[in-house]
């Protein structure tokens, strides 16, 4: 039978994802007569058991040159927080071996991905800073395009003499073509002209040729 079936157990939501190696601060509230209070164990976390109860971890401190050990269930109520202060470096899901070492011996190493993990929140912070002082910019240039519309409405008149004189602009260009016209025109006429000078000098010769015979006729 499967105590699974029929009681589901509950993790404690104030105890934070762990692995064995990991330095962590445990804060358990504690019942003296009638007062409470908290209670702080702080060392290394040497077990990590998984079972039906939801399973418990094990933390390991040297007070005095006396190893203490304690378990704490993942589902214990009197669990009041899990403070996570450093990440260990291990191989091992069971750290026996720290028993029989010193305390400087039984030193980890800290893992560098969980050290860059904490400094992104930090990166991730100073992100949104960024973005404020963009929307800040932002919400600075509607001013501007606010104060624009109404240097817009002062250079009108400038506007006006500027378009004035673009009309002044059209009606000599619309005049150009009429001067051209009249250029076209006058060449026309010197063309006609030329035309009329060149068959006055086809009859010269006409009257040359006819100077000869009349002489021939006289000699006669």
């Amino acid at each position: 039978m499967d105590v699974r079936e029929f009681v589901k157990p509950k993790v404690n939501p104030k105890i934070p994802q762990i692995s064995p190696g990991d330095t962590v601060k445990v804060s358990l509230k504690t019942k003296e007569g009638d007062k409470e209070r908290l209670q702080h164990f702080q060392g290394v976390v040497i077990k990590m058991r998984k079972g039906v109860d939801g399973g418990s971890f094990t933390v390991r401190r040297v007070s005095y040159g006396i190893g203490v050990e304690r378990a704490f269930p993942f589902q214990s109520p009197s669990v009041q927080s899990v403070e996570v202060l450093r990440h260990g470096q291990v191989r091992r899901a069971k750290l026996y071996y720290i028993r029989r070492l010193s305390v400087k011996q039984a030193r980890l190493k800290e893992r560098r991905e969980r050290a860059i993990e904490q400094a992104m929140p930090q990166e991730e912070q100073a992100i949104p800073q960024e973005e404020q002082a963009m929307s800040q910019e932002e919400q600075a240039i509607p001013h501007e395009e606010r104060a624009m519309p109404q240097e817009e409405q002062a250079i009108p008149p400038e506007e006006q003499v500027v378009s004035q004189e673009e009309q002044v602009m059209s009606q000599e260009e619309q005049a150009a073509p009429q001067e051209e016209q009249a250029v076209t025109q006058e060449e026309q006429a010197m063309s006609q002209e030329e035309q009329v000078m060149s068959q006055e000098e086809r009859a010269v010769p006409q009257e040359e040729q006819a100077t000869p015979q009349e002489e021939e006729q006289t000699s006669e």
